[in-house]
């Protein structure tokens, strides 16, 4: 190919001359197009559909769980752009397109259907599907809750059956998705199944209530304990009070060992005249005794030494009466001793009563403590049984519930009561999307500038000359002369030869 050289901008008429000597290739190329811009203005319209979809809340599933569902939060009612992403990814699934195919007989409709009649039908419906996901446009609309869906083929009734097709199909997948199919069935079963556990709890129950005799063993153990601590306060009470009876008694009897069991309640002191006047008697007849004796013997003899010795004894009987008076003394029963001893004798037998009342009341405490045992086992074995009775009878109802939401939400279902409805159903469009007159103006442009194209380009790639300047400035040589060639060649091409 020839080197590019420096050149002045090239006028009209050479530009048409580039055109003149590439002619065939431009009529060529330019012919086709527009060929095919004719073809398809007449042959191969295409005709769009449109259907729009609207997402609300209009209705709210409860989750398909075992526990109690939330209220629903009527404060958030707009549709969220990932929620509204969702359901445009949801028409775009490949189940979709396959259900919508199979309905339309979509496979069929393909213009190599007869080169293609040997391949398998699963082939043929994929093929189908990957054709209709890009004939199909699925966008949302921005700011709104629509879903704008538009469908383009050369049959303009069945472009908008397929749309309606499409609509159909993705309803019952949007209902398939947000509820799964079985939910009525799965909760009829454990509604089924919690009754008979709740009542297999109460026979429980009424069987354990008969048997141990326990009707409210709660209220039951209360009341023993209650009275087990009257009983076990009445037994404390007891032996504080035998304890102080029994201190008592003790001291009662140190008391009696002190005191004597009589006293003197009267004292009286006289002299005894009698005796003095004896004392008195026998003492004269001792001194004249004793005269008689000194008139017969001496002083120092025996006889008158004893009588002076008896003498003697009498003063000293009567000194000593005279010093010792008579003492006469009155005594009684000591109230002290008295009082003490029946206080004795009475905390004796109330210490008796105390001790039988001691173990009176310790026995009723052993006896209450054995009886709040018994309930309080039993509180425990019937709380659990009323609990478990409790959590079926809840557990029951909850699935009562539950079983009338999913009966409510299957009723909705087959009443086409759902969060996406047609806003704008698909009408069979009368004109295509491109008339035939804009695509034979569109296809002349084209086949224009396609000829044009392919024209410069061939011209470009071309290595002869063209003209003596190209000639001259490529060889840098001088032009004697240029003629023409007749065989309808390059009228320049004869130069390729010039040195």
């Amino acid at each position: 190919m020839r080197s590019d050289v420096d050149s002045q901008p090239p006028t009209a008429r050479e530009l048409a001359m580039v055109l003149f000597r590439q002619r065939l290739a431009f009529l060529c190329i330019a012919g086709v197009v527009f060929a095919g811009a004719l073809i398809y203005a007449f042959a191969g319209v295409k005709y769009e559909a449109h259907i729009k979809l609207l997402v609300r809340r209009g209705r709210a599933d409860a989750p398909v769980t075992a526990q109690e569902s939330a209220p629903v939060d009527l404060t958030r009612m707009s549709i969220s752009e990932e929620e509204l992403s969702s359901e445009v990814e949801l028409l775009r699934g490949d189940e979709i397109m396959r259900k919508v195919v199979e309905r339309n007989g979509l496979a069929d409709h393909d213009w190599l259907h007869f080169l293609r009649s040997g391949e398998p039908q699963a082939v043929r419906m994929e093929r189908a599907a990957r054709r209709l996901a890009r004939n199909l446009t699925i966008e949302p609309i921005r700011k709104t809750n629509l879903i704008a869906v538009s469908y383009s083929g050369a049959d303009s009734r069945l472009a908008a059956q397929v749309l309606q097709s499409l609509a159909d199909v993705y309803l019952e997948k949007h209902t398939q998705v947000h509820r799964p199919k079985g939910e009525l069935r799965f909760f009829e079963q454990q509604t089924n199944t919690s009754l008979q556990q709740l009542e297999q709890t109460q026979q429980d129950l009424l069987r354990f209530t008969l048997s141990r005799g326990s009707v409210a063993a709660a209220q039951q153990r209360d009341l023993a304990l209650q009275r087990l601590s009257d009983v076990d306060a009445n037994y404390r009470q007891a032996q504080i009070e035998l304890a102080e009876t029994r201190h008592r008694a003790r001291e009662l009897e140190s008391q009696l060992a002190a005191l004597p069991e009589r006293t003197t309640t009267q004292i009286r002191t006289a002299d005894n005249p009698e005796l003095l006047k004896a004392l008195k008697s026998s003492l004269f007849e001792l001194e004249l005794h004793r005269i008689q004796l000194l008139t017969k013997f001496e002083p120092t003899h025996r006889f008158v030494l004893e009588a002076e010795q008896q003498i003697a004894a009498a003063k000293r009987a009567i000194a000593a009466e005279a010093q010792n008076p008579v003492r006469d003394e009155t005594t009684d029963k000591n109230a002290n001793y008295e009082w003490a001893k029946a206080e004795l004798l009475r905390d004796e037998v109330q210490m008796k009563g105390l001790e039988e009342r001691a173990a009176a009341t310790g026995a009723q405490v052993v006896a209450y403590r054995a009886i709040a045992r018994k309930f309080g086992n039993d509180a425990i074995a019937q709380d659990d049984m009323i609990g478990r009775e409790k959590a079926a009878q809840e557990s029951y109802l909850l699935y009562v519930k539950k079983r009338e939401e999913a009966r409510m939400d299957d009723a909705l279902d087959e009443g086409g009561i759902v969060n996406v409805v047609i806003a704008e159903p698909p009408v069979v469009p009368a004109l295509p999307i491109w008339p035939a007159w804009a695509i034979l103006m569109v296809g002349f442009a084209a086949a224009g500038t396609s000829g044009t194209v392919v024209a410069f380009a061939l011209d470009y790639l071309d290595p002869g000359f063209r003209t003596p300047d190209e000639a001259l400035a490529y060889l840098s040589v001088p032009v004697l002369a240029s003629l023409p060639e007749k065989t309808g060649k390059s009228s320049l091409s004869a130069w390729r030869n010039i040195s």
